[in-house]
């Protein structure tokens, strides 16, 4: 069986908890790496952790006592309760979501208790303490529970990435409600947003969006977080983080405490959302405009807990270390896309609902096109047999197509003054010495006279 803590057994966890910290040898950087592996090991916060330690200050072994919830006198509860405490547990285990109420009344219908003689606030307690509380059960049958928390020591060594569903706006066809996606980067070491934004749409572009913001702004990190989405799975990501020196990262499937920073923020946007909801906003850009303001100057400026209570914006921009920006060229590179495209009979390609002028040079034939989908006046075509080149839009005059006038006069078919083929076969024909030879063979046979 558990044991049921006692206010001494508290104390004394405690204490072997901040013992480390009463080491006067260390220094303030030791001591401050100490204290997250401390609040880590424990899965306890870092104020939490200092209350112990300033409680222990002020008032030593008495002062780690737990103050409240220990007081009750157990002289009501029944003297088998140690072994009704048993049973019940065991009962919890069977069925995780198995309610007190209905624990009590099956040991009440097992004879193991009276009726009336535990009550629900009680039995709850000492299940809690045990460590078999509802809500400790649902996480213990959670895959990947075990799993320990962590986070990074310094800026841009990890960011995280998530789409969260908005709310809808009357943004579609004749003002027709349509929902809205967040698409938000966060910075596991400070809980800093280095982007966030709100869409139309859940595709591959909004990802991109988001990731080219946060790196022209903080830099590139040197790994990403995401989950199993068919956005962060596709190819264009893997390609680009593979281009920027970025190690690219799934989460396990079913396992979204992995990803419990950017889950964490997301759920503190819930509130955002029931404000925003009141001012009624009718645009992107309105909704936008409002959680800018939100970000910057209520998350970014308010302590978190988990960091020390500071808050984010103070923790990013204290960190020495330094950001990693890459060139704009660099950036454009790595984010360009591919696409197959056959040319056509007048030397341009259609993309995108445009048509691009290739050259006549390479009509029939397919190409390559590299793009940058935030700017698609331009593309680049690539072929085996030529050096990559520019392509731009083709324009379309007032009233007709504004095509190069070289192409259009190599195009121009060609008046002929007669057929160069039979001409050709004519001077080359050897159709009469063909017939001479055969009648020259016939006579010498002496066919005439056998006719």
């Amino acid at each position: 069986m558990n044991k049921i803590e006692t206010p001494e057994s508290i104390a004394g966890n405690r204490l072997v908890m901040i013992t480390p910290l009463l080491d006067d040898g260390l220094c303030k950087s030791e001591l401050s790496v100490l204290k997250k592996q401390i609040c880590g090991h424990h899965d306890i916060s870092y104020r939490t952790l200092m209350r112990y330690l300033q409680a222990y200050l002020e008032f030593g072994f008495e002062g780690l006592k737990p103050k409240t919830g220990f007081k009750r006198s157990n002289n009501n509860l029944p003297e088998n309760f140690e072994e009704v405490l048993d049973h019940a547990i065991i009962l919890r285990r069977e069925i995780p979501s198995r309610s007190v109420n209905d624990i009590i009344q099956i040991l009440e219908l097992e004879g193991m208790i009276e009726p009336g003689t535990v009550k629900r606030s009680t039995l709850q307690r000492h299940l809690q303490s045990a460590g078999f509380g509802q809500r400790q059960m649902k996480m213990y049958s959670q895959k990947g529970a075990a799993s320990k928390r962590f986070q990074k020591s310094h800026r841009t060594e990890l960011y995280q990435a998530d789409i969260k569903y908005g709310p809808y706006l009357p943004i579609g066809k004749d003002g027709e409600m349509k929902q809205v996606y967040l698409s938000a980067i966060i910075d596991d070491a400070t809980r800093f947003v280095v982007a966030a934004k709100f869409y139309d749409n859940q595709s591959v572009d909004i990802i991109e969006d988001s990731l080219r913001m946060a790196i022209m702004t903080f830099g590139k990190p040197q790994k990403l977080l995401t989950d199993n989405g068919k956005q962060y799975r596709s190819e264009w990501l893997k390609k680009a983080c593979n281009r920027l020196g970025i190690r690219l990262i799934h989460s396990k499937p079913y396992a979204p405490e992995t990803k419990g920073k950017i889950e964490f923020f997301n759920k503190r946007v819930d509130s955002f959302l029931s404000e925003v909801a009141l001012d009624k906003p009718s645009t992107l850009e309105e909704l936008n405009t409002s959680f800018d303001l939100w970000l910057h100057d209520y998350y970014h400026s308010n302590p978190h807990s988990a960091i020390g209570n500071i808050s984010p914006n103070t923790a990013f921009r204290g960190d020495k270390k330094s950001l990693d920006f890459v060139s704009a060229e660099t950036l454009s590179e790595a984010f360009l896309r591919t696409e197959s495209r056959r040319v056509d009979k007048i030397g341009c390609v259609s993309f995108k609902g445009d048509k691009y002028e290739v050259g006549t040079h390479l009509m029939g034939r397919e190409v390559e096109i590299y793009y940058d989908p935030t700017w698609v006046d331009e593309i680049e075509v690539h072929h085996k047999d030529f050096k990559p080149f520019k392509a731009k839009k083709q324009v379309i005059g007032e009233d007709c197509y504004n095509v190069d006038k070289k192409m259009l006069k190599a195009l121009e078919p060609i008046t002929a003054n007669g057929s160069r083929l039979l001409a050709a076969l004519k001077v080359n024909s050897t159709s009469e010495k063909v017939n001479k030879e055969v009648a020259t063979r016939f006579k010498d046979l002496g066919g005439v006279d056998h006719v």
